[in-house]
């Protein structure tokens, strides 16, 4: 065999892997992506406006954080055939069933709000009224979930996931000192006073990188998506990559507003955007359309997680395969908790940016409960057989659960005790 015979066919090997992984992405990329959602940007922005690059490295700390969360929950879909809901209801019955959905069913609820509020502030910076915009979302995520399949569907949360990356190319435009991002952001330090100002924006950060929802999501899409024990690997794959994607386009969000707004009170995403269209008229639309982006995106992955814990738990038709004759109650749960949340924001004088910034401390006080219960499912050997967790994948995440759970109680004794930590 010549040298051009071993290229061509080591090229056939490495396309036919590359075809392989686009088969099989999608769960991992866009669960990831998605919890860059209008939440998520509003806290990044927020973050760099108060402390400029120096959490930096704690961003870049819950890349495998959120790794090793989320691709528990491909391996517990992939073998098991069950969503996250169905899982916990068969694991440790009924009453953690219940208490684990309806706790769900309100985070995420109270989240797809936050989606909404996103999506009206970014499109009222052009003049859009936010009745035409919750009207808009609504009508078009119903034909985006009615085309009756799971692969369209995904493909097109895939292309809003490209649209994300919108921050990358603003955050050059502001020109940043990339000396100064390495010798503020890389060096692990606390920014000014270690108070419970500082704990909540740890948290936020924290509760908009992991979050309740995101399990449940990604196991169900595993499972909507039929992939197998074999394709494991390829879903770890994915998942390795979203959490990269993710994190990065935080950073690079934390840099525009770092850069320009170092200082400003910065109460949301969509203020950061009217101030960077007065300063830069390119990176404040660039921020606006990823706002809008990003509350879509999170939107048509959270009213989904709520539908299909909805249907798994009521032994209900729950696919996005299914047509809305065969799976009636799935969609009914979609669309009332689509169009209920939507409403919120139409409402005179609502809190809007308090409810935004609490979910996202609300959503990580509660992750620990979440994180527990699928640690325990991933070790039960009789259901998960070679694929339960490894030592050293339980020492990780027990880690990952006692922090989580350290930093809710120091913010929560902060916020009873204020001058503790002065």
């Amino acid at each position: 065999m010549n040298i051009y015979t071993r290229l061509y066919y080591g090229y056939r090997k490495i396309w036919k892997a590359i075809m392989l992984y686009f088969m099989i992405a999608g769960p991992g990329i866009v669960v990831m992506v998605a919890d860059n959602d209008a939440g998520g940007i509003t806290t990044y922005a927020a973050t760099g406006a108060k402390y400029g690059y120096n959490l930096t490295w704690f961003l870049i700390i819950l890349i495998p954080v959120a790794y090793y969360v989320q691709e528990m929950t491909v391996r517990l879909g992939a073998v098991t055939k069950r969503g996250h809901a169905e899982a916990i209801f068969s694991g440790f019955g009924s009453f953690w069933g219940w208490f684990s959905l309806l706790d769900l069913m309100l985070v995420n609820w109270l989240t797809l709000v936050t989606e909404f509020i996103g999506m009206t502030a970014a499109l009222r910076i052009f003049g859009v009224p936010p009745y035409l915009t919750v009207i808009g979302v609504c009508v078009i995520m119903g034909i985006i979930v009615l085309n009756g399949r799971y692969w369209t569907w995904e493909k097109i949360a895939l292309v809003f996931c490209a649209v994300n990356l919108i921050y990358i190319p603003a955050a050059f435009m502001v020109n940043p000192s990339v000396s100064q991002i390495i010798g503020d952001g890389l060096i692990p330090n606390f920014p000014g006073r270690f108070n419970n100002e500082l704990f909540f924006y740890l948290m936020s950060n924290i509760g908009t990188t992991i979050a309740p929802w995101m399990l449940f999501f990604q196991q169900s899409a595993v499972v909507d998506k039929a992939m197998k024990e074999k394709e494991i690997p390829w879903g770890r794959l994915d998942t390795f990559i979203g959490a990269i994607m993710t994190v990065v386009v935080a950073i690079f969000i934390t840099v525009v507003t770092g850069t320009v707004l170092k200082g400003m009170n910065i109460d949301d995403a969509a203020q950061a955007s009217q101030v960077l269209l007065g300063i830069n008229k390119h990176v404040g639309t660039f921020m606006a359309i990823g706002l809008f982006d990003a509350g879509f995106l999170g939107a048509i992955c959270i009213s989904l997680a709520s539908s299909w814990a909805f249907g798994e738990v009521f032994g209900w038709a729950h696919s996005l395969n299914n047509k809305i004759k065969e799976a009636p109650w799935f969609y009914a749960n979609y669309f009332i908790t689509l169009v209920s949340a939507g409403c919120v924001v139409l409402i005179p004088n609502a809190p809007l940016v308090l409810i935004t910034l609490f979910v996202q401390v609300i959503a990580v006080t509660l992750l620990p409960a979440a994180l527990v219960f699928l640690i325990l499912l991933l070790n039960n050997k009789k259901t998960m057989g070679e694929h339960t967790n490894t030592t050293s994948q339980n020492i990780v995440n027990t880690v990952i659960v006692v922090v989580i759970i350290i930093l809710s109680s120091l913010y929560g004794i902060s916020t009873l005790f204020p001058d503790l930590f002065k």
